[in-house]
């Protein structure tokens, strides 16, 4: 695609990246028949092709309003169209410096601006987030049907004191899921150290970050990311042989530390070695010897949901539907898997119509056959799933762990 941006912007370094991504585009179309908002819209602009093209127009100069932030907003960042995308375009990253400059060029009107700053003054807080939670709780049996499905129950696993191991790997805890899910970490914990694995947990660290980037805010974004390498570099220097990340939303944004801290000269290496170390918890637990897990599935039917983090933003397309296979689970057929399931981290609460419909979607693919329960590997995908499921949603590794549980 030729391109004819502003010099302004093309003396940037993100300008730089803009446009190489944008040269890589021919403007095929492919992208559209995978892209979920283009199949629930029909509107060009709504597919990844007319995104382009609306960010190649501000990025040369021509006159940007709501119309554009708009359609920019409804991106669900699932990067389905990366994965379709012949040419390699690099459009999850363009769409990262497309809505940065449209959030300086375009005010948001009053009740947008007031949600989204709540948002941001909240989730990425892990104590703050828990407190309102809590309240919430309290709350709930007196709230609507639909809010009170939007406030999940508490679950927690009884897992085993881990044992003493000479192996060591660090955990990301997360901001919003230690209080949504502890039973997540709680079991990550227990299979890990069955793996022979002892899990360090640094105080100091916190939000990954990726709640800020994707709200156009990098800033703050890389902000906490550095937050999170000082806090986990100590582990690092000690010997950690990976930084284990069970919230696949998480994964993709760790992974991609080194690219977005390479301009900053006190943190770039450190970035570019936490990049290095960072692993979904899939990849950690399928290079293991299996034999300890023995028996853990029981045999079980499940339906597992690739969140779109795991499949098109980290490429391991396949890789925990394989693992879980090798653990003895059934798995049963989900008719278009490589779709999102409309939870895309705060989309649910900033684009909540579109968000329902793909999730009400996505629920009766996973369905169809009849699971006895559904899996998936990142907290939103779970908490949007849960809303609608008629049988219990898990990660995949409390269903491990469950196992293990109940084998004594």
């Amino acid at each position: 695609m030729q391109t004819q941006l502003e010099q302004s912007i093309l003396e940037t370094p993100q300008g730089k990246e803009a446009e190489r991504i944008l040269r890589n585009c021919v403007h095929c179309g492919f992208c559209n028949a995978t892209c979920p908002t283009y199949q629930l819209l029909g509107n060009e602009l709504d597919g990844p092709r007319g995104r382009i093209y609306l960010m190649k127009q501000m990025l040369e100069g021509q006159a940007v309003s709501a119309h554009t932030q708009l359609h920019l907003d409804r991106c669900l960042t699932c990067r389905n169209c990366e994965t379709t995308c012949p040419s390699g375009v690099e459009y999850g990253r363009l769409l990262e410096v497309g809505r940065d400059l449209v959030e300086h060029k375009v005010a948001r009107p009053w009740p947008q601006r007031l949600l989204r700053g709540a948002l941001l003054r909240v989730l990425p807080y892990r104590r703050r987030f828990g407190v309102l939670l809590a309240l919430g709780r309290i709350v709930r049996p007196l709230l609507p049907a639909a809010l009170r499905a939007s406030i999940p129950l508490r679950r927690e696993i009884h897992a085993p004191a881990p044992g003493t191991h000479r192996r060591t790997v660090l955990l990301l805890e997360g901001c919003v899921q230690p209080a949504l899910a502890p039973s997540i970490n709680a079991a990550t914990v227990a299979v890990l150290d069955r793996l022979g694995l002892a899990v360090e947990r640094p105080r100091g660290g916190g939000c990954c970050g990726a709640i800020h980037l994707h709200m156009a805010d990098e800033h703050k974004a890389l902000d906490f990311m550095r937050r999170n390498i000082d806090a986990w570099w100590p582990t690092v220097e000690a010997g950690a042989e990976a930084i284990v990340i069970n919230a696949s939303g998480c994964g993709v944004t760790v992974k991609d530390y080194g690219r977005l801290l390479a301009g900053d000269p006190a943190y770039a290496d450190k970035a570019r070695r936490i990049s290095e170390l960072a692993r979904d918890l899939g990849e950690v637990v399928a290079a293991e010897n299996l034999a300890p897990l023995n028996g853990a599935a029981g045999g079980r039917k499940i339906a597992f949901h690739p969140p779109c983090t795991l499949q098109h933003g980290m490429k391991l397309r396949d890789s925990t539907e394989d693992l879980l296979q090798r653990l003895g689970f059934e798995l049963l057929p989900v008719p278009d898997a490589h779709l999102c399931c409309g939870a895309a981290g705060t989309y649910t609460l900033l684009q909540p119509e579109i968000s329902r419909e793909l999730g009400e979607r996505k629920v009766a693919a996973l369905q169809t056959n009849g699971p006895e329960a559904i899996a998936s590997a990142n907290i939103g995908c779970l908490l949007e799933i849960e809303k609608r499921a008629g049988v219990p949603v898990r990660h995949w590794v409390e269903l491990v762990a469950e196992g293990l549980e109940n084998r004594g």
